[in-house]
């Protein structure tokens, strides 16, 4: 890992799923935990980068190589879709297009609906919404996703019963502040083929767990109503049309399921672990709201430069596949710039943190960022797991046997 000093500042920037989210989330957000202290570094990096971008005249979204990149991520979905459900006929045939599907899957939620969703692919707002929904195609809620990404866990990461990206339930333990369980000891070996079974809980319970009960995780938020519920309704039509429906018409219920559970495991592993990466990490922290659970230490963007983790910024193939989330720095400091842009917003970054002496965290390879992210499962799953990172330094719950 590499430390360029630099400590404090903010609240996001604000991303909109049109003006029944905006409002809505306001309301929910009136009784939020609060972030405290100098502002003072966020507000010269954001002088800086917006310098930047005018320096170089380059424009934060509408890029022509991200329409690029779009039309060529789209047309692989819709090619390999089409061979492996109308013209593939043996195995050998069928499983590496089925591969090759679950990476296009994973791509478009990486790239496409990332930048649509957090306002980061265009300046209209409907081309936004419209990217966006490009996750209800293939299987997720783009306005459940919404609260649950672009609100919740963007705003509180890493903080235990706000962000749930980092609870898992029962299954592992990804803070030090959840209860530890005696199969905990080797979620360091049964979590990675787990990883494989995200996407598929996510398109068949997850999104109308949440819609049922009107919470994520721990959070309640407003359920959809008029436009957004039909967008939610027909989203799930389409997704279940062409994961299920069409496919049946070609192939016995068996096949159609297998290589379901195929491209799925594909893009659950892959989305899984480029979050894992970026914040359940040796090097990130868990922070803890004071005694009033109201109130958290540090500023917001101090507070996402301690949770959030940079791996393989050097590596142009993997960040173009993932959609610049190598750089999760940049972009949970600057969620409305389009990820193309995120090498340029990096340097600023980079020289700004260590100005003012914030750590900047990063993993130099791929592989780095998976061993510690082993390592820190191993550590959390083990008895008395002390873990001490920036601001944040926790002692497990007593474990629970049941």
């Amino acid at each position: 890992m590499i430390n360029s000093s630099s400590g404090h500042a903010m609240s996001p920037d604000s991303s909109h799923h049109g003006d029944t989210v905006a409002a809505a989330s306001r309301d929910a957000l009136d009784e939020r935990l609060k972030f405290n202290g100098d502002n003072s570094f966020h507000r010269e990096l954001r002088r800086r980068v917006e310098a930047e971008f005018k320096r170089s005249g380059t424009r934060q979204r509408d890029s022509a190589q991200m329409y690029l990149k779009t039309a060529i991520i789209l047309v692989t979905f819709a090619l390999t879709y089409a061979a492996l459900v109308f013209f593939a006929v043996t195995w050998w045939q069928s499983l590496p297009l089925a591969i090759v599907l679950g990476m296009a899957t994973a791509a478009i939620g990486f790239n496409i609906m990332h930048d649509g969703g957090h306002q980061a692919y265009s300046e209209h707002r409907g081309i936004n919404r419209l990217m966006a929904l490009a996750l209800d195609m293939v299987g997720g809620s783009s306005y459940i996703w919404q609260w649950k990404h672009a609100r919740f866990h963007h705003t509180w990461v890493n903080v235990a019963g706000h962000d749930s990206d980092i609870d898992l339930g029962v299954l592992g333990r990804l803070s030090p502040l959840q209860p530890r369980r005696s199969w905990h000891r080797w979620q360091h070996i049964y979590l990675w083929p787990l990883y494989g079974v995200t996407a598929i809980r996510w398109h068949l319970y997850g999104d109308f767990r949440d819609m049922i009960t009107g919470t994520v995780g721990e959070r309640p938020f407003t359920r959809p109503r008029g436009r957004d519920l039909a967008g939610f309704v027909i989203g799930k039509l389409v997704f279940f049309t062409l994961a299920f429906g069409l496919p049946l018409l070609f192939h016995p219920i068996g096949t159609v399921l297998l290589f379901y559970a195929v491209v799925s495991a594909v893009a659950g592993v892959l989305l899984a672990l480029v979050f894992q990466m970026a914040h359940v990490v040796e090097e990130a922290a868990f922070p803890v709201p004071d005694e009033t659970g109201r109130q958290m230490a540090t500023p917001w963007a101090i507070h996402q430069l301690e949770t959030t983790v940079n791996f393989a910024r050097g590596n142009r193939v993997l960040g173009w596949l993932i959609g610049g989330l190598n750089f999760q720095v940049e972009h949970h400091l600057f969620p409305r710039i389009s990820h193309v842009h995120y090498p340029l917003v990096a340097r600023v970054v980079e020289d700004t943190c260590r100005e003012f002496g914030v750590t900047y965290r990063e993993h130099r390879t791929f592989g780095a960022g998976i061993a510690s992210h082993y390592r820190l499962l191993r550590r959390l799953g083990r008895p008395v797991a002390a873990i001490s990172s920036g601001s944040a330094v926790l002692l497990p719950e007593p474990m629970l046997h049941n």
